[in-house]
């Protein structure tokens, strides 16, 4: 997996403990692969576990992710908007706000 578009802390973990990513990044993969839902719906799932744990980084992480598995921005939204009556307003909306940030990175990029 490339570290293209990963966090400058991410790739110097990279760098450190090569294979403790390595196994990380494999174990993801086989997770979203072993059974029937899609690339995307896996990471906006996970997007989703991510903002109901309060994980700023994971919450960016996978809004690229799903980006990148082709949800759009508004799919995005939608998912982390539905956590409103789990996980509460004032979590919701910062996990939106973190998303948002990335979102509005892509877009400065294009």
């Amino acid at each position: 997996m490339s570290d293209k578009g990963k966090p400058s802390f991410y790739k110097k973990v990279s760098k450190k403990f090569p294979e403790v990513i390595s196994a990380v990044e494999k174990l993801g993969t086989i997770l979203r692969t072993a059974g029937p839902l899609d690339e995307k719906t896996s990471h906006l799932i996970q997007l989703a576990a991510a903002a109901a744990g309060q994980s700023e980084g994971s919450v960016c992480s996978h809004t690229r992710r799903a980006l990148q598995a082709g949800a759009s921005p508004e799919e995005i939204s939608h998912t982390l908007l539905l956590l409103v009556s789990t996980i509460g307003f004032p979590q919701t909306m910062a996990a939106m706000s973190w998303s948002q940030n990335v979102l509005e990175k892509k877009l400065k990029t294009k």
